[in-house]
């Protein structure tokens, strides 16, 4: 039985499916809608640029009125991203609206690999080095960008979607088409210039 939370997920994979935004992909786990595998490729001109980083995003029954635990399962080094992998984001925590789907909130985490908030950091270490000594800092993002190459790191599932959800996505798409499709099309700008909390 699909619920509320589900049937927004389906949305949100069908929009990402058809109109994926530049330098992200994500799907979610065939054995659970609420868990999502995602890649954010590394945006041009900044040292994360042809990095590869994998990340899983984990939804509950409050979505989209709360957001998903967002964490990257690749290695990073950025000021707002915790050792454990998860960001410090504001979108993610006190910024939060039910527009936001699963395209902005990859959107707003590429924009953030773009532009760190070291004003608000999660990696200290990666703050002060953003700071104070660039050159060091480009020389360990590159480091996690060559490890990303070779990132064996486990995803969630191989197959995007089990196959009652599949019969949901497609009753689903013969039906209004409305809600979160229209509603998060307005917010994916913002989002992506959301900074980092």
């Amino acid at each position: 039985m699909s619920t509320p939370s589900k049937k927004r997920l389906i949305r949100d994979f069908k929009r990402l499916s058809s109109d994926p935004p530049g330098g992200i992909s994500g799907a979610p786990c065939a054995d659970n809608l609420m868990i999502w595998n995602a890649v954010i490729f590394g945006p041009a001109d900044t040292p994360f640029e042809d990095g590869t980083f994998k990340l899983v995003l984990t939804f509950d029954e409050s979505y989209p009125n709360k957001p998903p635990t967002v964490k990257f399962l690749s290695k990073m080094f950025h000021p707002n991203v915790y050792a454990n992998g998860e960001l410090c984001l504001d979108i993610l925590q006190n910024r939060w609206s039910p527009t936001y789907d699963v395209a902005a909130i990859l959107t707003s985490i590429q924009s953030l690999l773009h532009d760190p908030n070291p004003n608000s950091p999660a990696n200290a270490e990666a703050a002060s080095l953003y700071r104070e000594n660039m050159k060091e800092y480009v020389r360990r993002v590159k480091a996690t960008v060559e490890a990303s190459w070779m990132d064996d790191g486990e995803m969630a599932t191989e197959d995007p979607i089990p196959e009652e959800d599949e019969e949901a996505m497609d009753e689903s798409a013969h039906g209004s088409g409305g809600g979160a499709g229209q509603a998060t099309s307005a917010s994916t700008t913002p989002a992506a210039a959301a900074p980092a909390s």
